[in-house]
């Protein structure tokens, strides 16, 4: 199969390579809902090495650099009270965390989880986060320019590998919230 986007030298319907996602990634894969079939979320094998942006796009196209999206694992705290939500914006912008996000959260304090709690919680690999399979109680803060793209590459679970979703997918993962200005340049 040909990649939507990119130019990758194998691309696989993720229904067929959940052996490739970590185990979150997968099960959300297997029990997807929604109006995209799940066939349409592709998994490329991408070489860990070329697993940040930077270098990623050099090595597998500079137009990903548009087409990419970040997903980080925010804290949000208010009285004692900590909760976990994830943000994802496209890779040229950063997530307006002490603004949006922590308005989103009704938190005193907003700020990027440590990376021993974004990957403990999450189970996925750190520098490879995706919203697909996040804790089904952690809000998931879609950037509205994330959900507009036809086709999104973000992270797959694993620092090897990367999804392409097409971006209207985004708004269907449980307890996604699309916000105007999440991401911010």
């Amino acid at each position: 199969m040909r990649a939507p986007i990119g130019h990758f030298d194998h691309a696989t319907p993720a229904p067929d390579c959940l052996d490739e996602l970590t185990g979150p990634v997968a099960e959300a894969v297997r029990g997807w809902r929604g109006s995209v079939p799940a066939e349409q979320i592709v998994y490329v094998d991408t070489d860990p090495q070329w697993a940040d942006t930077a270098t990623f796009v050099e090595h597998y196209g500079r137009e990903l650099l548009e087409q990419s999206a970040n997903c980080v694992v925010v804290a949000g705290k208010r009285g004692g009270e900590t909760t976990l939500a994830a943000c994802v914006v496209l890779s040229t912008t950063r997530a307006d965390v002490n603004g949006v996000v922590r308005r989103q959260l009704g938190a005193r304090k907003a700020s990027f989880a440590s990376m021993d709690t974004a990957t403990g919680e999450s189970g996925m690999e750190y520098g490879g986060i995706t919203p697909i399979g996040l804790p089904a109680d952690w809000p998931v803060l879609v950037d509205s320019a994330v959900v507009d793209l036809p086709y999104v590459l973000v992270g797959s679970g694993r620092r090897r590998g990367k999804l392409l979703v097409p971006g209207k997918a985004f708004a269907e993962i449980p307890g996604a919230v699309v916000l105007e200005g999440l991401g911010v340049a």
